[in-house]
């Protein structure tokens, strides 16, 4: 009986061991279950640890970029500008270089000839070709009566009437010798001899002879340019100066014709 209870009290303990045993491994296992699935989370957050990091990475290297982008989209529309005011530099530069070639062949053309009409078709042509004027007339004083008479018109159908001086706008600017500018330069077919859009004084030095008088511009013009006042402030001088000579020399002609012819006739041989 004693040796089946001993055998059977190490039965027992070998089972108790047994279940112990069984115990272990299954918590073993257990806990490398765990460790497996601690090391699987630490690999996942290692690998988005790591992707992270590139993504931080490709958004400070886009950012970068966009700066740089940036930096160059500044830089191209500063260079932009910079082209457009060298363009428009060029231009005004061009504008004026044209415009004193055309102020250099007015002043050229007007002291090319002291003959009268040809000194007033000259005029004309300035105020067509230059200012761009389509109805104007230009009116001299005449000395005996004091009045403004038109000794050349164009785009004007029929005579221009006299005007007195200091009498409305154009008599004014004879009197004063200041020119006159309308406020709206309208295109109209119809003219008002007494309202004018523009009206300049023909000066030498502070004597006024005449004035010039324009009624309409050509359709294509809508404001006047700076080169329009150089060339009116032209006319009002050298226009005048060119008149004036030219109207001095013809008369002298005609004088000195005049006197020759009555020479050659105390020299002919009175007939018996």
């Amino acid at each position: 009986m004693e040796k089946e209870s001993l055998l059977m009290k190490k039965a027992e303990e070998f089972l108790n061991m047994f279940r112990k045993g069984e115990e272990f491994t299954k918590a073993l296992l257990k806990e490398n279950e765990r460790l497996r699935y601690r090391v699987a989370q630490l690999e996942e957050a290692l690998r988005q640890s790591k992707n992270e990091a590139r993504i931080r990475h490709y958004e400070e290297k886009i950012r970068m970029l966009e700066d740089e982008l940036n930096s160059l989209k500044a830089k191209f529309k500063e260079v932009e500008e910079e082209n457009k005011n060298f363009a428009q530099k060029y231009i005004e530069v061009e504008e004026e270089n044209n415009n004193l070639a055309n102020l250099y062949v007015a002043s050229y053309q007007l002291h090319s000839t002291l003959d009268y009409s040809e000194v007033l078709k000259i005029v004309m042509e300035i105020i067509i070709n230059l200012i761009g004027a389509e109805k104007f007339a230009i009116m001299l004083i005449d000395e005996k009566t004091n009045e403004l008479v038109a000794e050349a018109t164009e785009g004007i159908n029929g005579d221009m009437p006299r005007v007195k001086l200091g009498e409305g706008v154009i008599g004014r600017v004879a009197k004063d010798g200041e020119s006159y500018f309308a406020e709206a330069m309208l295109h109209t077919e119809n003219i008002d001899f007494q309202n004018p859009l523009v009206c300049i004084p023909l000066k030498i030095k502070e004597h006024v002879i005449g004035v010039i008088v324009i009624y309409s511009f050509l359709i294509q013009k809508k404001s006047f340019s700076p080169v329009d006042y150089e060339l009116f402030n032209l006319l009002a001088g050298h226009a005048a100066t060119a008149i004036f000579s030219s109207k001095l020399y013809t008369q002298s002609e005609r004088k000195l014709t005049t006197i020759q012819s009555f020479l050659d006739l105390l020299k002919e041989k009175p007939r018996r």
